[in-house]
């Protein structure tokens, strides 16, 4: 009885540790390589953005935008979640969060898991001023034990539902020597590394040739992480060839995808189907995020953020940008938009 009884406290330790030293991949196991997944971006990649990409083709993987732990967990969470809405054809979707406090990170867990998403992504790049003030972003950079309590907790939270961290090489200088091994050893679905440190932010052009080096660490002290480069990529090519050169395991392209909802699907868009998709871009976002006439959950100004990037690199697209900065509202857009194709 007593032997009965010893084996099986070894036997559950055992499968504890076992547990532990496997990362648990998720939906990340079923991804064909190269994955090319599109980053998480504030005001950016909100949910009538993804859905430009949904209608078109969409990345491997979609991020959320990034949101505060501590927020969700607040009073203040009903004006949150709406950063965390997504469709059902978004799948596979990651919901990015940052914050500094492991406990914080533990209890999100059941929410995240609840609403369904496919994966939780923990923010340890991000250089935002406020985003570092709450001890999260590039600042747990600076704080390496701290990163792997965040980690362990979010583990202990979120049950079945697959890890992963997206960081930079380093703070003020490259430290990937001690900063990756540190996140590896918590054996998380996958690591993105944004190739610059906090203080370059974008500055300089990604370090891509620390890339090979990265993939034999990884190799080395977690083979079954997946590990995903970000930095500089302006087509699917060059994504996938990025893979290919440096051997990761996928390519998490940002600014690249700025206007251009074809980019997974590698085609070049005319004039007219870009000015067509910007039109339909307005009418969803406003569609999404005012709840009323009077009361905007999004103001129409973010939308402006997008113009520039629709509207480049052809004759009059000043002229028709400043035109499109003066629309108030999603029918304003697609008035000056079809006023300007008639005359193409």
């Amino acid at each position: 009885m007593y032997l009965n009884s010893a084996y099986q406290k070894w036997y559950a330790v055992f499968i504890y540790m076992k547990r532990d030293t496997e990362p648990n991949l998720g939906f990340w196991a079923k991804l064909k390589k190269p994955i090319v997944a599109m980053a998480p971006m504030a005001n950016v990649t909100d949910a009538a953005f993804r859905r430009m990409f949904a209608e078109i083709k969409k990345p491997d993987v979609f991020w959320t935008e990034f949101v505060s732990v501590e927020g969700l967990l607040s009073e203040g969470r009903e004006k949150l979640l709406i950063d965390l809405k997504y469709e059902k054809d978004e799948h596979p979707i990651v919901a990015q969060l940052f914050g500094g406090k492991p406990e914080q990170f533990e209890r999100i867990g059941a929410l995240i898991r609840d609403l369904g998403f496919d994966g939780l992504d923990i923010n340890m790049g991000c250089p935002d001023k406020g985003v570092e003030k709450s001890g999260g972003g590039a600042a747990l950079i600076k704080t390496p034990a701290l990163a792997k309590e965040i980690i362990r907790a979010a583990k202990r939270g979120i049950g079945d539902v697959p890890i992963s961290v997206k960081t930079r090489i380093g703070y003020r200088k490259n430290e990937i020597e001690t900063w990756v091994p540190a996140l590896l050893e918590e054996n998380i679905a996958a690591l993105t590394m944004h190739f610059r440190t906090r203080s370059e932010m974008s500055k300089v052009p990604a370090h891509w040739d620390l890339a090979r080096s990265m993939v034999k660490m990884k190799d080395r002290i977690a083979p079954r992480t997946l590990l995903l480069g970000n930095g500089d990529i302006t087509s699917l090519d060059e994504a996938k060839q990025k893979a290919k050169e440096t051997g990761l395991d996928g390519i998490m392209v940002g600014r690249g995808v700025f206007g251009n909802p074809w980019f997974f699907s590698g085609k070049t868009p005319t004039i007219g189907e870009k000015l067509e998709r910007l039109a339909r871009h307005a009418e969803l976002f406003e569609h999404m995020y005012k709840s009323n006439t009077e009361n905007r959950i999004k103001n129409f100004e973010v939308m402006k953020k997008h113009f520039k990037a629709y509207v480049s690199g052809f004759d009059g697209a000043h002229e028709l940008r400043a035109k499109l900065m003066e629309a108030e509202d999603a029918a304003s857009v697609r008035k000056i938009v079809e006023e300007h194709l008639r005359h193409l």
